[in-house]
Parts: C-alpha cells; sequence; structure tokens
C-alpha cells in the first residue's frame, strides 16, 4: 500500500488494485478512515474532527491527482507522491 502523501502526523495511503469507488485511506494516530475521492465522504472508520478537516481540504486541494493516482494502483503502478497540505 504505497503512501502517496504525509502531513501533520496524517498518512494518506491506497491500496494496490482497491474496490470501487475511489478513495484513498488515512491513518492519524490510533484513527484509519476511508474517504471517497469524488465526494469526500467518509466510506469507513472515523476521524477527529479537526483531522478530517485538513485531509478534506487537502483532498480537495489534490483531486486530479487522487484521481489519477487511483488509476496507476488499479493497474498496481506507483503513483506518485502527492504534496502535503501547506
Amino acid at each position: 500500500m504505497p503512501t502517496i502523501s504525509a502531513f501533520y502526523g496524517i498518512l494518506i495511503r491506497m491500496f494496490w488494485d482497491d474496490h470501487a469507488p475511489p478513495h484513498f485511506h488515512v491513518i492519524y494516530a490510533q484513527h484509519k478512515a476511508e474517504i471517497e475521492i469524488e465526494t469526500l465522504e467518509i466510506l469507513g472508520g472515523r476521524l477527529p474532527p479537526q483531522a478530517k478537516r485538513l485531509v478534506k481540504t487537502w483532498a480537495r486541494q489534490h483531486k486530479t491527482e487522487l484521481l489519477n493516482a487511483w488509476s496507476l494502483c488499479r493497474k498496481h503502478e506507483t503513483p506518485e507522491q502527492i504534496d502535503p497540505l501547506d
């Protein structure tokens, strides 16, 4: 599972050949969540409110890059790193 970005102790990852809909995995301390790229809805898991806000802000800024990374992971190709949240 490639880590495609990291910021403020938050790791953003994608699984190779993961199930639809396009989403990414977030790990923050003991918390984990899956977030859909298009809607930014949490598909599973839970994040503290502040971490959730940071992740959603980041994901809005990098939606196209996330979709490209998703496409590459589906083909078992390594996605490029995505810049962290400033």
